[in-house]
Order: structure tokens, then C-alpha cells, then sequence
């Protein structure tokens, strides 16, 4: 048995019947931090972290500084010039992703966070790349300084429908889970239409076929905490929300939905400034 997987995962990939493909692809699962990984990271302007709160919600984060504000600073720690969420308790298990629009290459770190004299690090047990699939290819513009609207979060225990409206344009979200070995961050990506909203306390999504490790189903599996991260590219607005999941299987495929327990909504969540997306190629037509 792979030690990368618990129950959960290797209770989906039994499911779905790829069980001995999982176990080829989890032997790139190194609790190490290669010098080509360093180097991305040191190139990346965001940042993605999953982690859950002193009340037990999952919560998906987003990092922002100048490249280089996240760095390794030894085979096994990153270091990340950002404080972390008040809510997150001094080391918690923290999923994190760093992902490149431009290049269409992201990669998952999963740890520890403690908090540090720089902002904090993360202790790495896990350290894989994905492949770019449903990745949208965007160019970076720079960073604008905040504006009128900074700090004028608006909190909710369900979507509004300016949120709804917003979410059903996406074409990219982040999701956090947890289980009992650690947290993980992962993306999802799709033509817009891709995230469906059936009430103010539903959203919903297809699971495309992606790399059979299946961290997320899995974690849901076991658990079904998740917490989502919407982001408007070109504006800087994020929405996260908080709340469980469950995946269901049939037919035509896999279909997971979340119910929502708690929302943060911040105009100002993200000072990075993006093009307008060159859809992936790899992206499924929407119904």
C-alpha cells in the first residue's frame, strides 16, 4: 500500500478502478523540496493555503506579495512572508498550492505552518506537481495598491445573488479538505458555467478525470469539511466559503456538492491584477 494515500483516497481509487495507476503516480510524492520546486515557488506572486479554524470550518486562503515572498529555506521548510489567519491555531496542518497562470504549472505542499519572524513557515510532508489540466493561461499585469473598497468584508451563512452570479461565471476555484493526515489545497478549473449554484446554501461541480490520486475526493470521503475560494482575476474580489461536501457517483460521472455554512466576501481580497483567460484546452464543454 502507498503511504501517500489513507483510507479515504484509496477507498475512491478502488471505486473508480485506478488503484495501480494511483500507486505509480504517488511514488512523486517527496517530503522534500527539490531545488527545481524552490524555484518556482521563489517565482510566484500568490499563494493558496488551506487550513481549518479554532471552530473546526475549512477555510481556503490566498497569500499575495512580490515574487520571492514565498521561498525555501531548506529541504524541508518554506518560508512565506504573510501572517497567518488569526482563526489558525499555532501548528495546524496547512494544504498549500502554488500555481503559475502563465505557465499553466502549479504545485502542492503539504505541512505544518508555525508562525515565524518573517510571517510563518510550513514544515513540507508532502511535495508533488500537477499537470496543467483545466488551468486557464492568464498574463500578470502587476499589483494595484488597495482602494476605497479594502477592508469592507462582508460575512454570510449563505450566497447572495450577486455571489451566485459571480460563482456561475468562474472558470477557476481553489478547494481546501481535510482528513486525518493533514490538509490539502487543490484546483479546479473549467469553461465558465462549470460551478453550478442550486440554492443559496448549494454549489455544485462536475469532477473531471485528473491524476487518479484523488486527495480531494478522498478527503471528503473520509471527512467533508472543504472550503472553497472563488477569485475575480481582473479586480482583485474573492469569496470564500466554508462548509461540508459530499461526492456522488453515477452514470455520467462523478458530481460533488457543497452546502455552505459560511461566506467572506472581500472586494479587496487580492491586490494582483490578471489578463482575461486563454481557456485550456483540456476543458470539458458545459452543458
Amino acid at each position: 500500500m502507498n503511504t501517500a494515500y489513507h483510507p479515504g483516497s484509496l477507498a475512491v481509487q478502488e471505486r473508480v478502478g485506478v488503484r495501480d495507476l494511483a500507486d505509480r503516480i504517488g511514488r512523486s510524492i517527496t517530503p522534500g523540496i527539490r531545488p527545481v520546486a524552490a524555484a518556482f515557488l521563489e517565482a510566484q506572486p500568490m499563494l493558496m493555503l488551506g487550513a481549518e479554524d479554532t471552530e473546526g470550518h475549512v477555510w481556503s486562503h490566498l497569500f499575495t506579495g512580490p515574487p520571492g515572498f514565498v521561498r525555501a529555506v531548506g529541504p524541508h521548510t518554506v518560508s512565506v512572508a504573510a501572517v497567518l489567519p488569526a482563526d489558525t491555531p499555532e501548528g495546524a496542518p496547512v494544504g498549500t498550492l502554488a500555481l503559475d497562470p502563465r505557465t499553466r504549472r502549479r504545485m502542492r505542499l503539504n505541512g505544518t505552518a508555525r508562525t515565524s519572524g518573517r510571517g510563518f513557515t510550513v514544515e513540507a510532508e508532502q511535495v508533488f506537481s500537477n499537470c496543467p489540466k483545466y488551468l486557464q493561461k492568464r498574463e500578470w499585469y502587476g499589483s494595484e495598491p488597495p482602494g476605497p473598497e479594502a477592508g469592507a468584508v462582508r460575512r454570510g451563512e449563505a450566497l447572495t445573488s450577486e455571489q451566485a452570479r459571480r460563482i456561475r461565471a468562474a472558470d477557476t476555484f481553489f478547494i481546501s479538505t481535510t482528513a486525518p493526515d493533514g490538509v490539502d489545497t487543490s484546483h479546479r478549473g473549467g469553461n465558465p458555467g462549470f460551478v453550478r449554484v442550486d440554492g443559496p446554501r448549494e454549489l455544485g461541480w462536475r469532477d473531471y478525470p485528473g491524476n487518479a490520486m484523488f486527495l480531494t475526493l478522498g478527503n471528503l470521503e473520509s471527512d467533508g469539511r472543504a472550503g472553497v475560494l472563488f477569485l475575480d482575476w481582473g479586480t482583485g474580489w474573492t469569496l470564500r466559503v466554508s462548509g461540508r461536501a459530499h461526492t456522488e457517483y453515477g452514470p455520467e460521472g462523478r458530481f460533488t456538492r457543497l452546502r455552505v455554512d459560511r461566506t467572506v466576501e472581500d472586494p479587496a481580497g487580492s491586490p494582483l491584477r490578471w489578463s482575461a483567460p486563454a481557456y485550456s484546452p483540456a476543458n470539458p464543454a458545459v452543458p
